[in-house]
């Protein structure tokens, strides 16, 4: 079958599986995967069950087949997009486990995927720019939280650092309507 008349309904489970691998990688490697890795990941092989009424048949009668999915460089970015959300949400459990260090480590990561994106800006798909902003939004929130590590760090029990992030969370979605 043609991929192209069926990506339209699969485009977004593409999107989801994307940003699921990529986050998997991420814990794993500390760095972005690849479309051409997943890719590679989405090739399926098996061998070819027709039943023959001839049971006489060898088995170096049965061919192979190979089928893929092909991800494309959009829903890859769009995949990448939601995986910033993600990536979120680890830098504040993160702080609320004690573990300091990567929040730290996520909004650098956070900040060269957003400048990634800005390079594409409004000459990319329009579904890429409405993800821009979400994007920034899960950036800032990181980035608030370093912010917030780094001045009153010391002023905050460990155990209570995840209440003051969620606070502010709740806060800044708040002055965006959220």
């Amino acid at each position: 079958e043609s991929f192209n008349q069926l990506n339209s309904a699969i485009f977004a489970g593409l999107q989801e599986y994307v940003e699921a691998v990529s986050f998997q990688y991420f814990i794993k490697t500390r760095s972005l995967i690849s479309v051409e890795e997943i890719n590679k990941q989405l090739i399926f092989t098996a061998e070819d069950r027709e039943e023959t009424t001839n049971t006489t048949s060898n088995s170096h009668d049965k061919q192979p087949h190979a089928w893929s999915l092909k991800v494309t460089p959009v829903d890859y970015l769009l995949g990448v997009a939601d995986l910033t959300g993600e990536l979120m949400r680890l830098c504040i459990s993160s702080v609320g486990n004690g573990d300091i260090d990567t929040p730290f480590e996520l909004s650098q990561f956070l900040r060269q995927i957003y400048d990634g994106f800005t390079f594409i800006g409004n000459t990319g798909p329009y579904e890429v720019s409405k993800k821009l902003y979400t994007l920034k939004q899960s950036l800032a929130k990181v980035e608030n939280a370093c912010y917030t590590l780094k001045v009153r760090g010391s002023e905050i029990p460990k155990h209570m650092l995840a209440d003051v992030f969620s606070t502010k969370t709740e806060l800044i979605d708040q002055e965006e309507g959220l």
